[in-house]
């Protein structure tokens, strides 16, 4: 089947970053889709605001389960007995790094986007605000898509909105794609499992507070 490249897959998790890509690719695309995957993380109301958001924005819905990912390695995000690091370690990688967790949705998105005929894939990664994660960075996404060219003939773009965004950047964009509110109070980013503001403590919750405060004054400013 031949690729169409006004048809998008955006990887979706129901979180901020996600489903500001959503909307962003809506407004580039003709058609969009979702994918989203479960793969044993602690918090199945991800999987339930993804649903539910999709809806929202008029796409399609479609869940894979990768369970195999979760039992591959221990981190903190699938495994109950692991206490989460506060901070990111200065020798290694923060214990919500999940091994080859991006390596894996993008492979599958791949598939998946090739048997429905779609040329363009989008994710939320982002380098600027990466967290410590490697398979956030520009170098493997721009790797990964030769890789999957290569593997399927084919002539997949990888899509990464983000990627040079810091997070009051990326609440900015949201903003700008008049969807704020529900990236604000709809979308599950805390590591906690905790909807909208989150628990306010945890990595993910401090980054995005952090963003939104400062996309906030920036913006009062430039109304003064």
């Amino acid at each position: 089947m031949q690729l169409d490249k006004d048809k998008a897959l955006v990887v979706f998790s129901g979180g901020q970053d996600s489903t500001t890509c959503l909307y962003w690719a809506l407004e580039q695309f003709r058609e969009v889709h979702t994918i989203t995957f479960t793969y044993g993380q602690k918090h199945s109301l991800e999987v339930d605001m993804a649903r539910s958001l999709a809806a929202k924005a008029g796409t399609d819905f479609n869940l894979m389960d990768v369970s195999l990912i979760g039992r591959l390695g221990e981190n903190a995000l699938t495994d109950t007995s692991i206490e989460m690091d506060a901070e990111k370690p200065a020798d290694s990688f923060p214990n919500t790094f999940v091994p080859g967790r991006n390596m894996f949705f993008l492979g599958i998105a791949a598939v998946w986007a090739r048997e429905h005929g779609i040329m363009n894939i989008v994710t939320g990664v982002s380098q600027t605000d990466y967290s410590g994660y490697p398979d956030c960075r520009d170098s493997f996404i721009r790797s990964l898509n030769v890789t999957l060219n290569l593997a399927m003939d084919e002539q997949f773009v990888i899509h990464t909105p983000l990627m040079w965004l810091d997070k009051a950047q990326t609440w900015a964009l949201a903003d700008s794609l008049g969807v704020m509110d529900i990236i604000r109070k709809e979308t599950l980013t805390c590591y906690n499992g905790i909807p909208g503001d989150g628990c306010g403590h945890c990595p993910a919750c401090r980054l995005r507070k952090a963003g939104l405060e400062k996309y906030l004054a920036e913006r009062h400013a430039d109304a003064r």
